[in-house]
């Protein structure tokens, strides 16, 4: 297929071990991109055609980048569409492309949406000769998704899939921006990244998603008003903006979901900090620790997780072997993912695998598990 086309993109899938469900809240993450993702092969067209195919998903999809942005459709192409829309309002886009996308896992949860928003806003990039810096991919590519795809996320997943590094733990500061990649410390143990497929794949704009986002800022509105603040407009509301302080008076004044959001959202702040800690020392059984309590905080606190998803958890938590782990992604449906010690991943995955379709054995054809490695971000190959 390279010989057939001019330019390849790699786009990586993403996991992230801390930071989850607080991108949203101008929280602080971590993330790795890996060494599975979406492929893009494309030539550069003389006109505004875009004509793509997917090896993943059925049909074609056609777009004029000279024409107005077309409606959602629900269909794979809503994100070539996505990405027009993010890009147009920058830039003229003369020159489209056709090509062929490809992603290397049908798994949830590792945000192949993201992955593919950031190949397009790169391809488009490229064939009109404009030049985005990595951060600028990360910010168009999220634009898109929040604007025209319809889900209120932050910027943690385009920042993995772009800005990720082989050889490191991104940590980003989705408030102020401020990122760097903190090199494995020479004394830390060698792991792979265990991605454990529920069987059960999701969609995150039909899913709970934007209601968590929405109760954690009605949260933040809740201790402006009981501290007599004035309230900002919903959108520019963030629980980062209030001190933990605050919350600590008002937590038993406001009704308990809302507190249950907020209290993820704290602690976990927390989490990531002694993460990034422990990951620059070389304590990898600590970081895992910490990954584990980030899950446990998503149950019990932020109220995700299917029975699937909570069930593969529990099965993975006590193995031999697993560092930590977490659900990957929103937690809705999706994949659990574990950071692994490489000598025990055989009797790992026999073991999950045997106790959870024994549960759930309508699964047996779709669940799935894969073995991945952190690797570099978005780039032409």
């Amino acid at each position: 297929m390279e010989t057939n086309y001019q330019y390849h993109i790699f786009s990586p899938y993403r996991v992230c071990p801390l930071g989850a469900h607080v991108d949203h809240q101008h929280g602080l993450v971590t993330g790795f991109a890996i060494n599975k993702g979406v492929d893009l092969w494309f030539n550069v067209r003389k006109d505004s055609m875009v004509r793509l195919h997917s090896e993943t998903f059925e049909g074609e999809v056609e777009i004029d980048l000279a024409k107005r942005t077309e409606m959602r459709e629900k269909h794979w192409g809503d994100y070539v569409r996505g990405a027009k829309y993010a890009m147009k309002k920058r830039f003229d886009l003369a020159y489209g492309m056709e090509g062929v996308v490809k992603g290397s896992l049908p798994v949830g949860g590792l945000s192949s949406s993201a992955a593919v928003l950031v190949a397009y806003v790169m391809a488009m990039a490229k064939a009109n000769g404009i030049t985005l810096t990595p951060f600028e991919v990360v910010q168009i590519a999220s634009e898109a998704e929040r604007e025209y795809i319809g889900l209120n996320n932050g910027i943690l997943d385009q920042a993995c899939i772009a800005l990720g590094r082989k050889e490191g733990l991104l940590f980003l500061d989705c408030d102020s921006n401020e990122y760097r990649v903190i090199g494995r410390h020479s004394h830390m143990p060698d792991f792979e990244i265990g991605i454990f497929f529920s069987g059960l794949t999701r969609n995150l704009v039909n899913s709970d998603y934007n209601l968590r986002v929405y109760e954690c800022k009605t949260a933040a509105w809740n201790m402006l008003a009981y501290h007599e603040q004035p309230l900002k407009s919903f959108e520019k509301t963030f629980l980062r903006d209030i001190p933990k302080e605050t919350f600590d008076k008002t937590r038993d004044m406001m009704p308990t979901r809302f507190a249950r959001r907020a209290e993820h959202f704290y602690s976990e702040y927390r989490r990531v900090r002694q993460g990034v800690t422990a990951w620059e020392t070389g304590n990898l059984p600590l970081f895992g620790k910490l990954v584990f309590d980030s899950c446990e905080s998503s149950i019990r606190n932020y109220e995700c997780g299917s029975p699937e998803l909570i069930s593969l958890y529990n099965i993975m938590r006590p193995l031999q072997g697993i560092y930590g782990g977490r659900f990957s992604g929103a937690g809705f449906k999706g994949a659990v993912i574990a950071l692994v010690d490489p000598a025990y991943k055989d009797g790992i995955e026999h073991k999950l695998t045997e106790a959870y379709l024994e549960e759930y054995p309508e699964y047996s054809e779709s669940f799935k598990v894969f073995w991945v490695k952190p690797d570099d971000g978005a780039r032409f190959v």
